[in-house]
């Protein structure tokens, strides 16, 4: 009866950690400077928590914006910053730089 009890603890405990790896968030990068999006486009997994890492290099202020995704985040000169999105719907999602309107990015679930 003792090894029953391990073996269900163990499947407890391995369905757990199943959970949590299934919610952790896919990261990409995103470089903003003066007006111009590296990369301009980024294809995400539909359905996945998506964490973006965007560092302004320019010499003047950035902003990440998407009215769709309701995103803003303001970065200064050499900052870098994360922005978290939910899992999305398969689509494409437009984002810009606030500070900079020509620096149009998109963003694809697949």
């Amino acid at each position: 009866m003792r090894v029953n009890k391990k073996i269900a603890v163990l499947a407890l405990v391995a369905s757990f950690v199943g959970l949590a790896h299934a919610d952790e968030a896919v990261t990409f990068k995103l470089e903003m400077t003066d007006g111009k999006l590296n990369p301009a486009r980024i294809e995400v997994p539909a359905g996945k928590r998506i964490r973006i890492e965007v560092k302004n290099t320019g010499k003047g202020a950035a902003e990440f914006e998407s009215v769709e995704l309701r995103k803003e985040k303001v970065l200064a000169p050499g900052a870098e910053s994360v922005v978290v999105i939910a899992p999305l719907d398969p689509g494409t999602y437009k984002f810009f730089d606030d500070f900079h309107q020509q620096a149009q990015g998109v963003i694809v679930a697949k």
